[in-house]
């Protein structure tokens, strides 16, 4: 896999269109659809403050949940190579954004606060060093311009 180029692909249509199209900034929707190949379509829109609908995910949404996604995958895959069994693992990630006064927005920060059940007798002062090597190798987080802060807490189940 050494010097791999992976790509990928999506489609991304707007679905706003009521009729007039961007006649005017209120005369359309901010929804649009993600069509991946082979997948179910996602359906989103812009951020509520933005004018979206509060009910589908927006681009914001989507940035978090695919960092604190990939953070997941590679914890899980660095636990099992340590030998730190997990049955568990959820987290409720927090993205902290800054809006400018013309409308600009960046994320200037994540917070991943997973919470982590693990086999009882587990190492956790290991499991929190795996936290650590994570963001040497998460594909998403190493394309982000921002801090990722993680604090996971740990539960031992027999």
């Amino acid at each position: 896999m050494k010097n791999a180029s992976p790509e990928y692909t999506c489609r991304i249509a707007w679905t706003g269109n009521r009729g007039q199209g961007t006649h005017t900034y209120r005369s359309y929707d901010r929804s649009w659809e993600v069509q991946t190949p082979g997948k179910p379509v996602i359906r989103c829109s812009n951020d509520p403050l933005l004018g979206g609908d509060p009910s589908l995910a927006n681009p914001e949404d989507l940035l978090l949940s695919s960092l604190a996604a990939c953070h997941m995958l590679w914890f899980l895959h660095l636990a099992s190579d340590a030998g730190v069994v997990v049955t568990a693992y959820q987290d409720d990630p927090i993205g902290i954004g800054e809006l400018e006064s013309g409308g600009a927005g960046r994320f200037v920060e994540a917070r991943l606060q997973p919470r982590i059940v693990l086999v009882e007798g587990s190492d956790h002062e290991l499991a929190d060093q795996l936290h650590g090597r994570i963001h040497d190798v998460c594909f998403i987080a190493r394309s982000v311009n921002f801090p990722v802060i993680c604090t996971a807490s740990y539960i031992e189940a027999s």
